[in-house]
């Protein structure tokens, strides 16, 4: 049952970061993405603190 739950948390999770990176412009793709600069990772992960905050915010 545990891992049903962690797997599906993953999923979300990669969802999410792929919804944050085409909002900033960043063009990721399945699987390896070491091609990115860390200039783009920030900027996906930053839009992803944001969307957080915002969300929390809301409740």
């Amino acid at each position: 049952m545990k891992g049903e739950f962690t797997q599906k948390g993953k999923d979300a999770m990669e969802r999410f970061k792929m919804e944050s990176a085409s909002e900033v412009g960043v063009n990721l793709k399945q699987g390896y993405n070491g091609d990115l600069t860390a200039r783009e990772a920030g900027s996906v992960g930053g839009q992803m603190v944001k969307k957080m905050i915002d969300s929390y915010k809301m409740q």
